[in-house]
C-alpha cells in the first residue's frame, strides 16, 4: 500500500487541517417501512466515512453524524429525499477532532421515546420562537418555563428562571406533567430543549391535556448559545450534546466537560481528581450505582478501550446518541 495511504488511514482529519462537519437533525413524518430505509443509508454513510448515529422510526428520522464537508452535504441530500423530509432542516458546527467514531443506524419505536401513543407532532405543535425573541417571552409574569431535558443534562446549565422536572428520562414527563399541572393554571407555558425534538413532542402533549398557549425555542439552545451573543444571554452554564464534544457554550464552543463512560454524565476535569472517579469505571455521581460485579466488567471495557485507543482506533465517542 502506497505510503500516503498509510498516512491518511493512520491520522484524523485534522492532522490534514480538515475541520468535519457536525449536523444534528430530526424530522417528524411518516415512514411506512423504516427497516427498508436503513440499509441504503447505512451504505451511503460508509463510502462517505460520515459516522454518529441516525435513528429511524414511523414517525420519523433523528440524530447527530460527523464527517467532511462533502460527506455530510451528501447524505443530507439523501435525507431530503425519503418520504415527507424535502423540507428537513438540522444545526451545524464543527470540531477539530473526531465527535463520533464510528456509524449507527437504529430502527426505533420512536426518534425521541416518549411512550405516548397519542402523541403526534405532525398534528400541532405549540408556537415557535425564534432565538431573538426568547428573552422576551421567559422574561414575562405570565409565562412559566419549563426545561424538557434530563436531570443531568439540566445540572450543567439552562435559563434563569427555568422550571427543572428533575426526570431521569423524557419518558418520565407525562408523569411528572400529571402531578404538577396545578402549578401552571392560568399560565402560558414556553418549553426548550436541546435541538428542539423533545419539544415537538411536550407541547403536543400539553396542547392535548388541554393547555391553550403553549410555546417553544425554535432550534432549541443549540439555536440560541449559536444566535444571541452573551452578553444579552439569559443562559446559563453549558449544554449538553450528544457527541464527543460533551458540552457546548456560547458561540457553540466546545465546553469544559468530560464524560463519564460509566455512566454517560458530564462531569469536569477537576472531577476526575475525586477519590470516586476511575476511568470508565465510576464518577462521584454513580460510584453508589453500580455492583462490584458491575464496575469490574466496566475495568474490562475500559482495558479494551485503552487497548483500541493504543492502536489508532478511538471508538469511545461512538456511543453517543441522539438527544432522548
Amino acid at each position: 500500500m502506497p505510503r500516503c495511504v498509510l498516512l491518511r488511514n493512520r491520522f484524523p482529519l485534522p492532522y490534514l487541517g480538515i475541520m468535519y462537519t457536525i449536523a444534528a437533525l430530526y424530522k417528524f413524518t411518516r415512514f411506512t417501512d423504516p427497516a427498508a430505509l436503513k440499509p441504503p443509508l447505512e451504505a451511503l454513510c460508509a463510502t462517505h466515512g460520515v459516522k454518529g448515529t441516525l435513528l429511524l422510526a414511523p414517525e420519523g428520522v433523528n440524530g447527530t453524524m460527523a464527517g467532511s464537508r462533502d460527506g455530510i452535504d451528501a447524505v443530507l441530500e439523501h435525507l431530503r429525499n425519503l418520504p415527507g423530509c424535502a423540507d428537513l432542516e438540522w444545526k451545524e458546527s464543527t470540531s477539530p477532532t473526531p465527535p463520533f467514531g464510528k456509524m449507527k443506524v437504529r430502527l426505533k419505536r420512536e426518534i425521541v421515546t416518549m411512550g405516548q401513543p397519542d402523541v403526534d407532532p405532525t398534528d400541532r405543535t405549540g408556537h415557535y420562537v425564534e432565538a431573538a425573541e426568547w428573552n422576551d417571552l421567559i422574561a414575562r409574569d405570565d409565562v412559566a418555563v419549563i426545561d424538557t431535558r434530563n436531570d443531568y443534562e439540566v445540572a450543567i446549565g439552562t435559563f434563569d428562571g427555568a422550571i427543572d422536572p428533575e426526570t431521569q428520562s423524557f419518558g418520565a414527563f407525562p408523569a411528572w406533567w400529571e402531578a404538577n399541572k396545578g402549578r401552571f393554571a392560568g399560565k402560558k407555558v414556553a418549553m426548550f430543549c436541546t435541538g428542539g425534538i423533545r419539544c415537538e413532542k411536550s407541547t403536543n402533549y400539553l396542547l392535548g391535556q388541554g393547555v391553550e398557549d403553549v410555546f417553544h425555542l425554535k432550534g432549541g439552545i443549540l439555536k440560541y448559545l449559536e444566535e444571541v451573543p452573551e452578553a444579552e444571554s439569559t443562559w446559563r452554564g453549558d449544554c449538553f450534546v450528544f457527541d464527543g464534544r460533551v458540552s457546548v457554550g456560547h458561540g457553540l464552543k466546545v465546553g469544559p466537560h468530560h464524560l463519564c463512560h460509566a455512566c454517560r454524565r458530564p462531569i469536569l476535569p477537576e472531577d476526575k481528581e475525586r477519590t470516586e472517579y476511575e476511568a470508565g469505571v465510576s464518577c462521584h455521581q454513580c460510584i453508589n450505582d453500580t455492583s462490584s460485579e458491575d464496575k469490574s466488567r466496566f475495568r474490562e471495557r475500559q482495558k479494551q478501550v485503552d487497548l483500541a485507543r493504543k492502536r489508532g482506533n478511538d471508538h469511545l465517542t461512538g456511543s453517543m446518541v441522539p438527544e432522548k
